[in-house]
């Protein structure tokens, strides 16, 4: 039979024990919530921010609209509703400009950046989806999509001058769709998800040309996220059928690990300075360490929303958000997590 005193001590220590595990904290803690009380059941696409301006922008893609968040105070202060479709959005702070690509009509839409008014747009080619910046030249890469008289769509890659507002090119890519980029910064390529293929792209801006490809098919299909460790030369692409993360050599293609994760992913975060990658999906954000380059563990299953699948990495301000769509009788909210180290 145990004795009191040390049934006591036991006792004691397993309550220490609790008290420790629960002030133990995850990678993301939560800080608070910001409505957006205006928006009806549909999806969110990508955020864009402007820094200097305190400014969080989120297409909310199946209400028509873009909705800008005030930084400072974490709240909604204006609502761009003239659009059909947006998907992904680029500030540029020297023009003052924002670039929005409007899926519902071929073209990027420019709008002021200080009164929200429309200034004008760029023609392309198909609907538009993503928006990849290149800061050495100021050149805005543009996914669009045309459907045509075969099976599938054309996809090209838009090469457009922001300081002119004029497409200077197209890159004709042969997949369906385009579900992701990444710019490298060092060099001249350009990571694509060829998710039709069930491949990566790998694109040469200086030639316009893709310069080879990559499949995943042997490990995941519908690979539609996709993040980049450029100083570690490593590549990561989501999959969703089945739901893992892919992780690849970004000089040879060569896949390096895999790693099931959260389904519904429609965007993945890489935090530089933390060696992590965030993947947001439906109702929950999974949270991987980069132990080192060629090994990658699962360290947080962190609560998130029915189809909240996009989300932002902030890492001056140590922020993550995550956009919630509007679900029953849950409003649409941005989620506001501290990226704890």
């Amino acid at each position: 039979m145990i004795k009191p005193r040390l049934m006591c001590v036991a006792t004691l220590l397993f309550a220490s024990s609790i008290v420790v595990c629960s002030q133990q904290k995850g990678p993301l803690s939560f800080v608070q919530s910001i409505p957006l009380p205006g928006l009806h059941d549909g999806d969110f696409d990508q955020f864009a921010v402007d820094l200097g301006g305190h400014r969080l922008f989120v297409a909310a893609e199946e209400n028509s609209a873009v909705e800008v968040i005030d930084l400072h105070t974490n709240k909604l202060v204006h609502t761009i509703s003239d659009l059909k479709a947006p998907h992904s959005i680029f500030y540029w702070p020297d023009s003052k400009k924002l670039f929005v690509s409007d899926g519902g009509a071929p073209e990027v839409k420019i709008y002021d950046g200080d009164s929200y008014k429309f200034v004008g747009s760029i023609k392309l080619e198909g609907n538009p989806d993503l928006i990849a910046y290149d800061t050495s030249n100021n050149y805005m890469y543009v996914t669009n999509s045309k459907t045509g008289d075969g099976p599938q769509p054309s996809s090209y890659i838009s090469v457009v001058n922001t300081v002119t507002s004029e497409k200077l090119a197209d890159i004709k890519v042969d997949s369906g769709h385009i579900d992701a980029m990444e710019l490298e910064k060092s060099g001249s390529r350009l990571f694509v998800n060829m998710s039709s293929k069930n491949a990566v792209g790998v694109i040469d801006r200086e030639k316009r040309t893709v310069i080879a490809t990559w499949s995943i098919a042997q490990e995941g299909q519908q690979n539609l996220a996709m993040a980049f460790d450029e100083a570690s030369h490593r590549l990561f692409t989501v999959t969703r059928k089945p739901a893992k993360l892919i992780v690849l050599d970004s000089d040879s293609g060569k896949i390096i690990a895999s790693l099931p994760c959260v389904d519904m992913v429609d965007g993945a975060v890489f935090d530089a300075s933390l060696k992590r990658i965030y993947v947001p999906g439906t109702e929950f954000v999974d949270v991987f360490r980069e132990r080192d380059i060629n090994h990658f563990d699962l360290i947080a299953h962190v609560q998130g929303a029915f189809r909240a699948k996009t989300a932002i990495l902030i890492p001056q301000l140590k922020q993550f958000y995550l956009a919630v769509p509007h679900h029953g009788e849950k409003s649409a909210e941005v989620r506001v997590f501290k990226v704890e180290p």
